[in-house]
C-alpha cells in the first residue's frame, strides 16, 4: 500500500511550493501600536529600510519606510492569492483599483498582461498592538492566459464557506469539500477549470479532532503546509508543525491532531506543465517574453500609478472595502 506522504521538509521563508503554484509567504509581525501615520509607533533605528525583512523586535518593515508593506510594483503572468487572517492589507492598484481586506478576508487578482499594486499594512489601532497573519500564494496562468486582461476580486471572509469536520475547520478559498463549494476564482484562472482540481483550503484543527482529504486524480500535487500548532498524525506518520508534506496524489490522507489547536494550508492542484520563465514579478514561459514585459513595463508602467503615494494607504476610518476598476464600490 502506498504511503499518503512523499516527503517532509522545513517551512523555510519563502515556502516551498509545486507547480502550478509557483510562490507561497508566510508573514506573522507583531507590531506594536500605531502612529498618526498608521506606521509603527516605534523608532526605526537600526532597520534596513526598504528591505527590511530580518524580524526584530517581532516584526519587519518589508520594503516600507513609513508604513510596513510592499510599495507598488509590477506583476504580470500570474495570479495573486492574499490571505489576511489577522490585521488589514490596504490594496491600491494601476487599475484605479484599491481595497482594505483582513481579518480573514481574501484577495484574488489576476495579474496577466500586467499590473502595478502596492500592498500596506496599516496600523490601524493606537491604543493596542497590530497583529498581522498574511499568507500569499502565487498561482501561474498557462500561456494561453499569460497576456489575459488584469482582473481585482474580493472574496469576504462573509462570502467564504468553512466546513466544520468533526471539529476541524476547513476554509474553502479554492475547490469543493463534502457539499461544500467554494467562490468562483477569477475567470482566467487555471482554477476556474474544475478538471484542475485547484484547491487551496486554510485549515484549523482543534484539539483530538481529525480531518480526511479525499483522493485525487493520479497527476494531481498536493502540499501541505503545518505552519502553526505541536504535532499531528498524517497517515499515521508524527509530523511536527513548521514542515511541509508533500503528498502523493490518488489516495485520501487521514490526519489527526494532538491537544493542542493546529493550522494548515493545503495546495493542490493539476500541473500546467510549461517552462516557467522567472524575473523578480514576472513570469512568463520563456526568456524572451519576459524581456518583452519588462520592455512594456518600462514603457507604459502597466497604466501608471493613479494614487498620490507609491506606498499608499487609505484613511483609518475607513472600513473593509473595495473599489472596482468600472467604479463600483462596496463597503463591508
Amino acid at each position: 500500500m502506498n504511503s499518503a506522504i512523499q516527503r517532509i521538509f522545513p517551512l523555510g521563508f519563502p515556502w516551498e511550493t509545486q507547480d502550478p503554484f509557483l510562490f507561497c509567504v508566510y508573514h506573522h509581525d507583531q507590531f506594536p501600536k500605531g502612529n498618526e501615520e498608521m506606521g509603527p509607533a516605534a523608532s526605526l533605528e537600526g532597520r534596513n529600510l526598504g528591505n527590511d525583512f530580518t524580524i526584530k523586535d517581532g516584526w519587519r518593515m518589508y520594503h516600507g519606510h513609513r508604513v510596513p508593506g510592499f510599495p507598488s510594483h509590477p506583476h504580470s503572468g500570474f495570479e495573486t492569492i492574499t490571505i489576511v487572517n489577522k490585521g488589514f492589507c490596504d490594496h491600491s492598484d494601476s487599475l484605479g483599483a484599491a481595497g482594505r481586506f483582513g481579518e480573514g478576508d481574501v484577495q484574488w487578482m489576476t495579474a496577466g498582461r500586467g499590473v502595478q499594486h502596492s500592498e500596506m499594512f496599516p496600523l490601524l489601532h493606537t491604543d493596542s498592538e497590530n497583529e498581522l497573519v498574511l499568507m500569499q500564494i502565487w498561482l501561474n496562468l498557462p500561456a494561453v492566459y499569460k497576456l489575459a486582461q488584469p482582473h481585482f476580486k474580493m472574496l469576504w471572509h462573509e462570502d467564504i464557506p468553512v466546513v466544520n469536520a468533526g471539529g476541524t475547520l476547513v476554509k474553502l478559498i479554492s475547490g469543493n469539500y463534502r457539499n461544500y463549494k467554494a467562490p468562483a476564482p477569477a475567470p482566467d484562472s487555471w482554477a476556474a477549470v474544475s478538471n484542475n482540481e485547484v484547491a487551496i483550503w486554510d485549515i484549523t484543527m482543534n484539539p483530538d479532532s481529525t480531518l480526511e482529504i479525499p483522493a485525487t486524480g493520479k497527476d494531481i500535487t498536493r502540499s501541505l503546509f503545518y505552519y502553526e500548532g505541536n504535532e499531528l498524525a498524517v497517515d499515521g506518520k508524527n509530523v511536527t508543525s513548521g514542515k511541509g508534506i508533500t503528498l502523493t496524489p490518488g489516495i485520501k490522507v487521514g490526519i489527526s491532531n494532538s491537544s493542542t489547536v493546529s493550522r494548515l494550508l493545503l495546495l493542490q492542484g493539476r500541473p500546467i506543465g510549461e517552462p516557467v520563465a522567472k524575473y523578480g514579478p514576472f513570469v512568463m514561459n520563456s526568456e524572451q517574453e519576459i524581456q518583452q514585459r519588462m520592455q512594456d513595463y518600462r514603457l507604459t508602467g502597466f497604466g501608471g500609478w493613479p494614487w498620490p503615494y507609491q506606498d499608499q494607504v487609505h484613511p483609518r476610518e475607513k472600513g473593509r472595502f473595495a473599489k472596482y476598476p468600472d467604479g463600483t464600490l462596496i463597503e463591508k
